[in-house]
């Protein structure tokens, strides 16, 4: 029977009540007997994500780009991410032409060679503004490109949290 719950029946106390917080008690290396409190609840605090602020610098039309990404996306990837992101920029006016690479990973490239964008100097995703298309490259697959919105990313599905994959940069149209 552990000290708490002797506690409890002892005084018919929870232990909460009586500033009694459960330890675990184990051996170090060195063989010295040390403690540490057991966690027995979850963080009450709701995550929080930061929110894209708006850049003046940026084309209008790559903000439209993300809300029309938006009201396409699907809840789950269909492994589309670029094609996407290609229709919504087409849609928007901010390219006037289809994009013809055929991998994400390469979106970067053409899009600064063909219309006009930049790599901006940004390498957290959630410093990116809103409408800048972030691209990512992952060894022997074909990456991953998204969309910066408001409170998230987008591509062919929506997300709160940017990919995982490592960044090859943020794109941008002035």
């Amino acid at each position: 029977m552990s000290a708490s719950t002797v506690a409890v029946s002892a005084f018919g106390a929870k232990p909460e009540s009586l500033n009694f917080k459960p330890q675990f008690v184990f051996k170090d290396r060195d063989g010295k007997i040390v403690s540490a409190p057991i966690v027995d609840e979850y963080q009450k605090k709701k995550l929080v994500y930061p929110t894209a602020k708006i850049d003046p610098r940026v084309n209008p039309r790559l903000m439209r780009a993300a809300t029309i990404a938006q009201e396409r996306a699907h809840a789950h990837s269909k492994s589309r991410c670029w094609h996407y992101v290609k229709e919504a920029l087409l849609a928007s006016g901010a390219v006037d032409g289809r994009p013809k690479t055929a991998l994400a990973k390469q979106a970067g490239d053409e899009l600064v060679r063909d219309y006009g964008f930049h790599k901006l100097p940004i390498r957290d995703p959630f410093a990116a503004p809103i409408g800048s298309v972030l691209v990512y490259t992952a060894r022997g697959a074909a990456g991953h490109v998204e969309i910066r919105t408001k409170n998230g990313f987008v591509s062919d599905f929506t997300s709160k949290t940017p990919s995982k994959r490592p960044l090859l940069g943020v794109y941008a149209k002035g």
